[in-house]
């Protein structure tokens, strides 16, 4: 038996938009906010938001987002500018790149993992505010 959104407590609600179970999209996805896919889902998607992958989602891609979190199936290259969260039940075959992986235990992840540090924002102080020396 699979679990709903409403078992891992996800309160959709909040989600910009769902793809729902009976969905079946082929092609590329560009979005900003959240985005939650509970169906089938090949092809190519280039996110600067938030992917969730639900428990019954089957997803072929090539994922580039902000966060990922998968409790779903994926087979593809993944790459999460932030953070990547592989929960219990899910199963990801592909190369990883991310600054961060949350592995939950009974999760199943076969693939090469490159992990780089996050990039900070480097926000130099003005001229104007520095100490400037006294003779």
């Amino acid at each position: 038996m699979s679990k709903t959104a409403t078992d891992l407590n996800i309160d959709e609600s909040m989600i910009d938009t769902v793809l729902a179970g009976d969905i079946d999209f082929n092609g590329t996805m560009k979005f900003s906010k959240e985005l939650m896919i509970k169906g089938r889902f090949e092809g190519d998607i280039d996110a600067t938001g938030h992917l969730i992958i639900g428990p019954d989602a089957n997803v072929k891609a090539t994922i580039k987002a902000g966060v990922i979190t998968n409790y779903g199936k994926v087979n593809g290259n993944v790459t999460a500018t932030e953070r990547l969260e592989l929960f219990k039940n899910a199963s990801l075959t592909g190369d990883v790149d991310t600054p961060e992986l949350v592995i939950e235990n009974g999760c199943h992840y076969n693939g090469k993992c490159a992990m780089a540090e996050k990039k900070h924002e480097h926000h130099p102080i003005p001229e104007n505010n520095q100490q400037k020396d006294k003779k």
